[in-house]
């Protein structure tokens, strides 16, 4: 049973911030599950629009299938009935259309459907692999634009006529030329969701674009922080967004860009740093070594 339909899903989500919490492992790297459910209902005292469980952020690349469905399940179990869960889907048409049918069965409010697995594919295989998707589920659809899996406006646009419960497309790309002409022949038929690593970088100029909300990963360890950040964003406070942005977000990038995966890594230091510890990343990820936890906790202490 779903909490919201489709068409709830999109304007909800895109009402206010994205928290995309981590998802806590033990030292054995087991899925912590008591430590993850406190951190949801942590997360839900604050005012965000959707919780994504188990995605980028929350390194869905790691998770088997069936870690998908508990994390996903705990998320539910956790979130206050008003606060919509979405679940995440991915790898080839087949394990998603199973993961999708997964979120159904937890009782989560929506999918977001990854990029296919490793393979190049021709935009017609890949809005194939969309529709299959749409059609297997009655939950809302958010499609993950990025890496092998980045839609032109024309598929897209076919796409949100043909699947109606597909409410929402997140831009991991970046290409502010694609996203305008999305925007100019799709209108408000999607809800339009910031993607990109450490999205608050981005969230100003896409706002112009009519992408009303991100993807916020330090929502988990500076969430109040995170909330006034986009407040700034919707009330187009250019001044105290580049204030944001040269004393904290610049300095935090430059750490996360020290190594590539880090954009994962560094949330789950952010997290030890506050006093909130989630546990290591998995491999392929690594961790931050001690002179770059200690510069990021200076940073959000400061």
């Amino acid at each position: 049973m779903t909490r919201c339909t489709p068409n709830q899903l999109a304007a909800r989500l895109g009402s206010g911030l994205l928290s995309f919490p981590v998802t806590h492992f033990r030292e054995d790297l087991g899925f912590d599950e008591a430590r993850y459910r406190e951190h949801i209902n942590w997360l839900a005292s604050f005012e965000a629009a959707g919780l994504f469980a188990a995605g980028g952020t929350g390194e869905f690349f790691s998770l088997t299938p069936s870690e998908v469905e508990r994390v996903v399940a705990a998320a539910v179990s956790e979130a206050p009935a008003e606060l919509p869960v979405v679940a995440p889907a991915g790898y080839g048409t087949g394990m998603a259309v199973e993961m999708a049918r997964s979120a159904e069965r937890t009782g989560a409010d929506g999918v977001l459907l990854f990029p296919p697995y490793l393979t190049e594919c021709d935009r017609r295989g890949l809005a194939t692999h969309v529709r299959t998707v749409c059609a297997a589920t009655e939950l809302g659809v958010v499609v993950y634009n990025r890496a092998n899996g980045v839609l032109d406006d024309v598929t897209l646009a076919e796409l949100a006529e043909q699947c109606p419960n597909l409410v929402g497309f997140k831009d991991g790309v970046g290409n502010v030329d694609a996203m305008t002409r999305i925007r100019a022949r799709i209108g408000d038929r999607l809800t339009y969701v910031g993607g990109l690593p450490t999205a608050e970088m981005f969230a100003l100029p896409y706002a112009e674009l009519g992408v009303t909300t991100y993807s916020s990963a330090m929502f988990n360890f500076v969430p109040r922080y995170a909330l006034d950040f986009y407040e700034a964003v919707r009330n187009r406070d250019a001044e105290t967004v580049h204030e944001n942005i040269r004393n904290f977000v610049l300095p935090y990038c430059e750490l996360r860009d020290r190594r590539r995966g880090y954009a994962v890594s560094i949330v789950k230091a952010g997290m030890k740093a506050v006093g909130r510890p989630a546990g290591p990343v998995r491999p392929p990820l690594v961790d931050l070594d001690a002179g770059e936890l200690d510069s990021l906790t200076r940073l959000i202490e400061g």
